[in-house]
């Protein structure tokens, strides 16, 4: 059976509400059905097609909806050429690049283009560093927005050996964020993470009977207080596990959502700082070398962009 058509006005008590949840709510379909359409490009607000799930429509857009019509080109995926410069290193067995933020690491789904992997197997046979086709292995993933230190596999050795290294949380990775609010002392987050917390989104079991869930463990170390427009931190994070939207999540659970998060901020009750994108960087990355395992351990540093670096000095980084 296939879901009709439909346009919708968003009323003044839906303000504001994320796109999947209207769409969920005005076509009765699951949360993951609601997002999906989204990611797709099949919801327009205002005659345009917008696929955050997360963005918030105001009251009185126009809001429609074709579930079987054919999906609109992505528009929130620019055409990115990725320079040598993002180049971190580069062996028979490994690369690893500085993503920029803005592209995805892989396909969400067959209608997703140009995403990162697909753009450095290109890059990289532009360079004359691999054959036309040649594979790479992803063998960890950041978020769209986030920018940062990624490696890929290049032979089966690799894949193995670091997918085998992500699974025993034995790679070193250090993010920067700027988060809303302040936050004085180091402090290490743990709890049980959920596919879905009950709301379509993921998130802590907290005295949930019965439900279950994968550790995860995220610590973190206020590197300066910023005092303009309500107030933020830039935090150091450091990863023990590696969930998915793990960061995301506990800073939000927390009660100090990422600057530019639009999804998992919905309980946030202070001012809500405006930013472009999610302001979360991957720095530091470390791991030993499939090649070389008993070698000491190679370690590289991205610096976080221009963007991340123009809302914290917006915010009173000096």
């Amino acid at each position: 059976m296939t879901t009709p058509a439909h346009t919708f006005e968003v009323s003044k008590e839906r303000h504001a509400q994320a796109l999947s949840s209207l769409v969920r709510e005005a076509l009765g379909v699951p949360w993951g059905a609601a997002k999906k359409l989204c990611l797709r490009g099949k919801v327009r607000v205002n005659g345009a097609a917008v696929t955050d799930p997360g963005h918030r429509v105001a009251a009185g857009s126009e809001v429609s909806v074709s579930p079987e019509g054919p999906s609109a080109a992505r528009v929130d995926s620019p055409v990115l050429h990725l320079t040598r410069d993002r180049l971190l290193h580069h062996d028979t067995h490994l690369v690893v690049v500085n993503k920029p933020p803005g592209i995805s690491t892989v396909p969400f789904d067959e209608t997703e283009r140009d995403t990162l992997v697909d753009r450095l197997a290109v890059a990289l046979h532009r360079w004359d560093l691999a054959p036309a086709h040649a594979p790479l292995f992803v063998v960890h993933r950041l978020d769209k927005e986030t920018s940062g230190a990624l490696v890929f596999g290049r032979t089966w050795l690799a894949k193995r050996h670091l997918a085998d290294l992500f699974r025993r949380h034995a790679v070193d990775r250090v993010y920067l964020a700027l988060v809303h609010g302040y936050i004085d002392r180091e402090a290490t987050i743990e709890s049980m993470l959920l596919e879905d917390r009950g709301d379509g989104l993921r998130g802590s079991a907290r005295g949930r009977t019965g439900a279950q869930g994968r550790k995860a463990v995220t610590h973190i170390k206020p590197v300066a207080q910023l005092t303009k427009e309500g107030g933020a931190t830039l935090l150091e994070v450091r990863l023990e596990t590696g969930r998915q939207h793990q960061v995301r999540i506990h800073l939000s659970e927390r009660g100090h959502p990422l600057v530019g998060e639009r999804v998992y901020i919905r309980r946030y009750e202070g001012t809500v700082i405006p930013s472009a994108r999610m302001m979360l960087h991957a720095r530091t990355l470390g791991f030993t070398h499939p090649a070389h395992p008993e070698a000491e351990p190679l370690r590289f540093e991205s610096p976080p962009p221009d963007d991340f670096l123009e809302v914290a000095r917006r915010l009173g980084l000096r």
